[in-house]
């Protein structure tokens, strides 16, 4: 008996959990998950939020103070049990899914920092994610005054300000000068994870599968560049899905019309040689 396709279930949960008042990181990341590995039911997604749970379990109690909090995290996450990552984790899709992060303990700086910020607020960590160009960590405390900054992919190495600023400095191929970023919050650090995915999977021309689901669920948040509608029509063209595709395009199209008319004439253009193909 042929498998029933419970795509429109697990994309309706996602975008629910989006919208959640506080939404769920781990959650999020355990639905983002489903859709590269589909033996991911609700009994591994639980299993895997217990994982983070137990780990809550094993960090010290009551660390004082953000340096405090941020050694702790290190001596049990990056020593004791070996989370860390290395550059041959950029070239695995398991690197990107939460519950291969928790079994393998390799992944990512974004989702080693999210096992750190889940385990850290089980425990009552003041614990967030820093989004910094190129490259992802965790900071203790407050962000805008005391605070600790830990980098999850090296181990938990401790950076200072001065530190993060060079980190940018190098990504953007800029002068360092001061840098104190926000918080991301957790639909930004999803919508960067699928960014992530989107761009391993566009170097790898056979994976238009990961890279459609990956633009499909970013289109699925409350907040995403609207570029990623067109994204998501040229895949349905380079799948075969020429209507589909010349659809979309022509509906992106008018809504940058307005604002970029020689852009939309071109994606109209574009719309019309995919319906082209059929003949």
């Amino acid at each position: 008996m042929p498998r029933r396709d419970d795509t429109p279930a697990r994309r309706r949960r996602f975008a629910e959990a989006a919208r959640e008042e506080r939404p769920d990181l781990a959650l999020l990341c355990l639905l983002l998950a489903q859709e590269a590995d589909p033996e991911l039911d609700e009994d591994a997604i639980d299993a895997a939020q217990i994982e983070l749970d137990r780990l809550a379990g094993l960090v010290p109690y009551s660390p004082d103070g953000p340096g405090a909090w941020a050694a702790a995290l290190g001596g049990l996450l990056g020593e004791r049990l070996g989370f860390r990552g290395s550059a041959a984790d950029y070239r695995r899709l398991e690197s990107s899914l939460l519950h291969e992060v928790l079994r393998r303990r390799r992944g990512l700086p974004i989702l080693l920092s999210v096992v750190w910020m889940e385990v850290a607020r089980r425990a009552g960590a003041p614990v967030y994610g820093v989004a910094l160009p190129g490259h992802f960590v965790v900071g203790f405390g407050d962000p805008y005054a005391s605070h600790v900054l830990a980098d999850p992919f090296d181990g938990g190495r401790s950076l200072s300000d001065e530190d993060a600023a060079l980190m940018v400095a190098g990504a953007l191929g800029t002068p360092p000068g001061p840098t104190r970023p926000a918080p991301a919050t957790p639909l930004e650090i999803v919508l960067r994870i699928l960014n992530n995915i989107r761009a391993w999977a566009a170097a790898r021309p056979e994976r238009t599968d990961v890279q459609l689901w990956a633009v499909e669920l970013s289109l699925l948040l409350p907040s995403h560049p609207a570029r990623l509608r067109y994204e998501r029509a040229k895949l349905l063209v380079e799948r075969g899905d020429f209507v589909g595709g010349a659809q979309e395009m022509e509906e992106y199209a008018e809504v940058v019309a307005a604002m970029e008319p020689n852009a939309a004439e071109a994606v109209r253009r574009q719309a019309r040689a995919a319906r082209a193909r059929l003949n």
